[in-house]
């Protein structure tokens, strides 16, 4: 059954049922007014019964009291009769009035019966004219299959008269011949793919580029910090050349006893009025620093005063890194942060990362994420509080095992933070995939950041490793011919053999190296891969 007859059916059944129901209605108004008229005829009944009593009592009466209080009687009853007919008359007003609302409602509802049946009429009219059109263009349309079917004919013997006039000129099979269609068919689809590829990826990588070039640029004019390097090597002055003895003492148990107590190293050398303190952690090296400060100004060095000095440093600087992740906090707008998460965040005021101080990076990552948020018409407060909390991991990777992304991932999850913030930190370093745009917006923050100039600083070891391995990867490929870093590994320039690697393969080469770059090395910024594939065509005269 088509839709049109199935529309029909429908029509129709619900035509009936609306009869149905109107001739329901009918009747029940019908019952109802013939009750109503019964009512009525009881009351005129009741009221001749009434008359007929009140007049057998006045002929009942006796001629004597007649005639003494018959005045009487008779205006009582007629006072009575004339209370019972206007009691009869307002009934019959009142049956009266509500069959008339009930004629008047059975009338509405007949009308707006007709006025449905009218429309199903319509519509079966309109459905039939639908249905004649439908009919007339199924003939059209099978009238132009026979005529396609027919060209179909046509054109396949067409086809195969050519196919064998090709194989006999070019002295091929019809198969061998459709093979190699077939292979100069897919080499120029290739072909075609990778320029549409390369244009759509240019035009994407344009547009994309230049909203991300604004939005970036944006960010970094707005926000002003100053950039500082740190070393792990803290120098601490001395009023005199003489201190340097003292803080030795007899045989050296004044600089064991200091060693001991604070894990610090403390190197004396030739330098005048000065000496060294060395350790791996900041914050022990910051404690070894003041408890020195405070023995050197006040002079007092053995090994009780030292221990007695290096519990006060000790209480100071939990102090200060309180009072400086207060003041972070305060500067980032987080106020609603784990109170328990403080302490562990002013322990970064004394970590660097390649000289750049943790904690000041956290800030300054927090705002440039904030302001590429608010452009991206994104939540600030969250982006913010994600690129406030990458980093936090770093306080505590020298006492769990992980890199920093996972340990600081695991302490934020600990400390009930949602778990988008979560994903970001533990996403900063493509360790994990990133989940939402805040986690790609704490990527951008955290590469900004570092790779301005000046901002962090790299070993001469891992630099020159970084850069031998940007070759090593390039120079895997096949067809590489040579492979040049430059601009201090910013860029990678590898000449290929154009022998062996066409000019669609090139572009294939450069995407591959840029793939395994940014998966195997970390590194600020971005890096180039320029793929150059250079024919020379030599010729001599002679």
């Amino acid at each position: 059954m088509d839709p049109t007859q199935q529309l029909l059916v429908i029509v129709a059944v619900l035509a009936v049922v609306l009869i149905g129901l109107t001739i329901v209605v009918v009747s029940i108004l019908r019952n109802q007014q013939q009750a109503q008229k019964q009512a009525a005829r009881r009351v005129v009944e009741q009221e001749k019964q009434e008359r007929s009593r009140l007049q057998s009592l006045v002929a009942r009466v006796d001629p004597i009291a007649r005639k003494a209080e018959g005045d009487e009687i008779i205006a009582t009853a007629r006072a009575e009769a004339e209370r019972i007919r206007a009691d009869a008359e307002r009934v019959r007003s009142e049956a009266d009035g509500a069959v008339r609302l009930e004629r008047e409602r059975v009338d509405k509802l007949l009308g707006e019966v007709e006025r449905r049946e009218r429309r199903v009429a319509g519509r079966e009219d309109q459905h039939a004219g639908l249905q004649r059109k439908l009919d007339e263009r199924f003939g059209d349309l099978e009238v132009t299959l026979a005529d396609l079917e027919a060209r179909r004919s046509a054109l396949d013997e067409a086809e195969a008269n050519q196919r064998d006039q090709l194989a006999r000129i070019a002295g091929m099979t019809s198969e061998e011949a459709k093979a190699d269609l077939l292979a100069q068919v897919e080499h120029e689809a290739r072909l075609h793919a990778v320029q549409l590829s390369r244009e759509i990826e240019s035009e994407a990588r344009r547009d994309g580029e230049q909203k991300a070039r604004q939005i970036i640029v944006g960010a970094i004019q707005r926000l002003a910090t100053e950039q500082t390097t740190e070393s792990v090597v803290t120098t601490v002055p001395l009023p005199s050349d003489e201190m340097k003895g003292r803080i030795i003492g007899r045989e050296g148990r004044n600089i064991r006893a200091f060693e001991q107590t604070t894990g610090v190293n403390v190197m004396i050398d030739d330098t005048p009025e000065s000496v060294l303190l060395s350790s791996f952690d900041p914050v022990r090296r910051e404690v070894a620093r003041l408890t020195l400060t405070e023995l050197v100004a006040d002079g007092r060095i053995h090994p009780a005063r030292i221990e007695e000095v290096y519990e006060r440093s000790k209480r100071r600087i939990d102090e200060i890194c309180l009072r400086a992740a207060e003041d972070a906090v305060t500067e980032v707008g987080l106020t609603d942060l784990d109170p328990g998460l403080l302490p562990t965040i002013g322990a970064l005021q004394y970590r660097t990362s390649y000289g750049q101080n943790v904690l000041k990076h956290l800030v300054e990552c927090a705002h440039l994420a904030g302001l590429m948020a608010s452009e991206l018409q994104l939540d600030p407060a969250m982006a913010r509080r994600a690129a406030f909390l990458h980093d936090i991991g770093k306080a505590l990777t020298h006492e769990v095992e992980g890199s920093h992304a996972k340990v600081g991932a695991d302490l934020a999850r600990r400390f009930g933070e949602h778990p988008d913030i979560v994903n970001a930190i533990e996403a900063h370093h493509n360790e994990v995939e990133p989940k939402t745009v805040i986690a790609v917006l704490t990527q951008a923050a955290d590469a900004i950041s570092g790779g301005r100039p000046g901002a962090r600083r790299e070993s001469l070891e891992v630099y020159v490793k970084r850069l031998q391995r940007l070759e090593e990867i390039a120079r895997a490929h096949k067809g590489v011919d040579k492979v040049f870093a430059m601009q201090a590994g910013r860029e990678i320039r590898v000449m290929v053999q154009p022998e062996t690697v066409d000019d669609a393969e090139t572009h294939v080469i450069a995407k591959e190296i840029a793939k395994q770059v940014e998966d195997e090395l970390t590194y600020p910024g971005t890096i180039k891969v320029t793929v150059v594939r250079e024919s020379r065509v030599t010729e001599t005269a002679h």
